[in-house]
């Protein structure tokens, strides 16, 4: 992973359904700017098929991405961005420069309005950290979202 990219992490309980879809949005949006990634802290094993489907709509394939458990990420990396995604004290440690904790609940048994709710708001998130990452120069803040 270059050193010179936003180094950005999404983290929720089973990596299945919102860092996932954290991870597909700011890909999109990033392109080569960023480094995403995604995991949890309990994985389950499967992207939810709902969260494929509804990013689908937007665009946005995630069948190419694995539910992954923190022991699956690159080794030795003080990430750019840990953002924390609804999952408390599920959610361990990661030495970071900047950490968010998006309150955001877990959509797998939500309705489909419900779904696409929780994807639209991680999307709107998503772009605030994107143009906070990838701001030229100037030093990023802490912040809560």
């Amino acid at each position: 992973m270059p050193e010179s990219l936003p180094r950005l992490l999404f983290v929720c309980i089973e990596n299945s359904c919102r860092s996932q879809m954290a991870e597909g949005i700011a890909r999109a949006l990033g392109g080569d700017r960023v480094a995403a990634f995604s995991a949890g802290s309990r994985p389950s094993g499967q992207v939810n098929p709902r969260a494929v489907q509804f990013m689908a709509e937007k665009g946005i394939d995630l069948t190419p991405q694995q539910s992954k458990g923190l022991d699956d990420l690159p080794t030795g990396i003080t990430w750019d961005y840990v953002v924390t995604m609804g999952c408390g004290d599920a959610c361990p440690w990661l030495p970071a420069r900047h950490r968010l904790d998006w309150d955001l609940p877990d959509p797998k048994t939500l309705d489909d309005d419900g779904f696409r709710h929780v994807r639209d708001h991680i999307e709107q998130l998503v772009h605030g950290l994107m143009d906070e990452a990838t701001r030229p120069g100037g030093d990023k803040k802490e912040q809560g979202r």
